[in-house]
């Protein structure tokens, strides 16, 4: 860890993130004041997606993919989008 201006960290800043990726804590000091720190983001890890993770969960109707009816479909393509605005 050290410390470091921020006029020097502005001209430095590419080379700081670098170094604070690397693990390395860089102080920013205003006037010899500390006023920020610069650290390594925690790595994240991933959870492993299984397959599967929903069964029994869902369900969709046998007939979900046959056609709709004639009623169905003049509603689907005559109503209003937004019921009330007609």
């Amino acid at each position: 860890m050290y410390q470091i201006n921020i006029h020097q960290a502005k001209t430095q800043l590419s080379k700081l993130v670098e170094e604070a990726a690397r693990g390395e804590e860089i102080i920013i000091a205003k006037a010899g004041k500390p006023i920020a720190r610069l650290v390594p983001l925690e790595k994240t890890e991933r959870k492993l997606r299984i397959p599967g993770g929903m069964k029994g969960q869902i369900w969709i109707a046998d007939n979900f993919d046959e056609p709709m009816s004639e009623e169905e479909l003049a509603l689907w393509y005559d109503s209003p989008i937004f019921p009330g605005d007609e």
